[in-house]
């Protein structure tokens, strides 16, 4: 069973480059919770990295899916919570990037699973469940 899960952009781009275990563990969600969540994190991820490209078809595909999906937003709970996760890893010498601490803090926030590649470095972060599509 899939728990209501957050994609982190690693997750997001092999789902667009039609990864096949992506693919089939994104089907397999999607019979369940019906959409998808990513944050607005990522949306800017993809977007600069697709307009860096001027790739304008791709873009309003993107555009399609993040209309269909739910993009979760940067909240005040989001902030205090990330500030909480930056100070724990400093704390322990174990630093990421913000725009890392902010998908986590959203997933947490939000009481989602964060579906991302990097395990390894968000397990860092104490409190955040993980789990990985693409293998």
């Amino acid at each position: 069973m899939y728990p209501p899960s957050l994609l982190d952009t690693d997750i997001l781009s092999g789902l667009f480059k039609k990864n096949p275990n992506i693919l089939a563990r994104a089907s397999e969600y999607l019979r369940v919770h019906r959409h998808l969540n990513i944050s607005h994190i990522t949306k800017y991820e993809i977007l600069k990295g697709l307009k860096a490209k001027k790739a304008t078809k791709q873009i309003k595909l993107f555009n399609r899916f993040c209309t269909a999906n739910i993009v979760l937003p940067i909240t005040d709970d989001v902030i205090i919570k990330a500030a909480d996760i930056y100070a724990s890893l400093k704390e322990h010498g174990t630093l990421i990037s913000d725009a890392d601490i902010l998908v986590a803090a959203i997933t947490i926030v939000n009481n989602l699973v964060l579906v991302t590649n990097n395990t390894n470095h968000f397990s860092r972060i104490r409190g955040l469940k993980l789990d990985n599509w693409k293998i």
